[in-house]
């Protein structure tokens, strides 16, 4: 029985893909039942009764905004209000540098001198994603709207997130969807797009996200920083965390496979160095997938531990198994993992 959906809407990929399925979820509502039976659906509603066209139907029911600081660019800002007013949504923006500044001085007052990016990165990064919750958390109540988290599978393998932050919603949609697929499909909305009474919708207001490389810009412009950049490939970490999540292997088998299918594509350094960051920050990260909003069942596997993927919160965080993989890497031992021995 709520009214609506409210999305925090940076211009990147995930809050875009959620902004977009709230928009063909309108035009298949029509498209199933017609346009007088999916407002009587939502006669509940007070604004809904008024509505005389589709577009005026989904401006009621989708509100959208963005939160720039100073490292936020024009082009995530563009994306974001050229998808909004693509499928009709209200568009909102603000500028929250004067709350990331407040909270800094008070803690820099406190702990007698200046945050710095060379010593304090992490906390800089993360005071942004969290002064965005509160006011979007405020525009949902006063419309009596679910607010939509936005995070990956991909980011929740690993707690790419900031609790509190970007990860603040009721439901969370794309929650079970990784991140190298959810790129595809977003080109695949855009150019081809989803058909609905008989013809193809496509949003083209996609196409500025779609051109964008995925980044958190939470650091200053000059770093030039994207998520893979931090991470590692998307398509890579997709591919450790079906291996060693949903097919149960250790890190020597994971790292055997990907040097098998990425010979050509990624040195062997790197290929054990991602494959050693996946198991380290999956370890230490289950206490966030514990707390994210209810997502959905779509693919193969999920990673939600209330309806799929059960991992302890403390655990020995994989130590034994990278030392093998190390071991491994370093020529050390057989391809099972146990010392060789010489002749």
């Amino acid at each position: 029985r709520s009214f609506g959906f409210t999305i925090s809407l940076s211009g990147g990929a995930d809050s875009c893909a959620c902004t977009a399925l709230c928009g063909l979820m309108v035009r298949l509502g029509d498209e199933s039942i017609g346009f007088e039976a999916l407002k009587e659906k939502l006669n509940y509603i007070p604004e809904v009764k008024n509505t005389k066209t589709i577009e005026e139907l989904t401006e009621k029911l989708i509100l959208t905004i963005y939160q720039g600081t100073e490292n936020s660019s024009d082009d995530t800002l563009n994306s974001a209000k050229n998808l909004a007013e693509s499928i009709g949504a209200q568009f909102m923006k603000i500028n929250i540098n004067g709350l990331v500044d407040s909270y800094t001085h008070l803690i820099e007052d406190q702990i007698g001198r200046k945050l710095s990016w060379g010593t304090d990165d992490i906390p800089m990064q993360n005071i942004q994603a969290r002064v965005r919750a509160p006011g979007v958390w405020m525009l949902a109540n006063l419309h009596n709207h679910l607010l939509l988290a936005t995070s990956n599978r991909s980011e929740v393998a690993v707690g790419y997130v900031t609790m509190d932050g970007d990860t603040e919603g009721s439901i969370s949609p794309i929650a079970g969807i990784d991140k190298d697929w959810l790129r595809t499909w977003l080109i695949w909305l855009e150019k081809t797009g989803c058909e609905v009474k008989g013809k193809h919708i496509k949003i083209e207001g996609l196409k500025y996200v779609n051109a964008l490389q995925p980044t958190a810009e939470l650091r200053p412009k000059d770093n030039k920083q994207t998520d893979e950049k931090d991470l590692m490939p998307y398509k890579v970490l997709n591919h450790i965390e079906q291996l060693a999540i949903r097919d149960k292997k250790s890190p020597v088998e994971c790292f055997r496979n990907l040097e098998k299918f990425y010979e050509n594509q990624y040195s062997r350094e790197d290929l054990f160095n991602w494959t050693n960051r996946f198991f380290k920050l999956w370890s230490r990260n289950q206490w966030k997938r514990e707390r994210y909003a209810p997502g959905f069942h779509l693919d193969t596997h999920n990673l939600d531990p209330r309806s799929w993927t059960r991992f302890p919160i403390l655990s020995g965080g994989y130590v034994f198994e990278l030392e093998k993989l190390k071991e491994h890497y370093e020529g050390k031992s057989d391809v099972g993992g146990r010392k060789k021995i010489g002749f």
